[in-house]
């Protein structure tokens, strides 16, 4: 009986992808369907869904800190570009007042 138990156990586990998390996540969230009903759905426990939307609540937050990041490390290479051109101009300044 164990045996049979353990087997089922396994069966029942499944890896899901990041994109069907999210999928249900957000469903449940939108309370399109009561979350025990949505578990029913998925087979999935309960549990299993509250772990999943605590940690996309959790870091959702990282999205728009990342796109501010990325942002300002953009602006910050546009910016060395740009330095970088103003230096590369005034080298070649200063050589030509060398050979004049």
């Amino acid at each position: 009986m164990k045996l049979a138990k353990r087997q089922e156990a396994r069966i029942l586990h499944r890896e899901w992808t990041e994109e069907q998390k999210f999928k249900i996540v957000l469903e449940g969230l939108r309370s399109e369907t009561p979350v025990t009903k949505l578990c029913e759905k998925y087979e999935i426990s309960q549990t299993q869904y509250y772990k999943w939307r605590d940690m996309f609540m959790e870091h959702g937050k990282e999205l728009f800190t990342r796109a501010k990041r990325q942002s300002k490390e953009e602006r910050m290479e546009r910016e060395i570009v740009k330095l970088k051109k103003i230096i590369g101009d005034l080298t070649v300044e200063l050589k030509k007042n060398e050979y004049e």
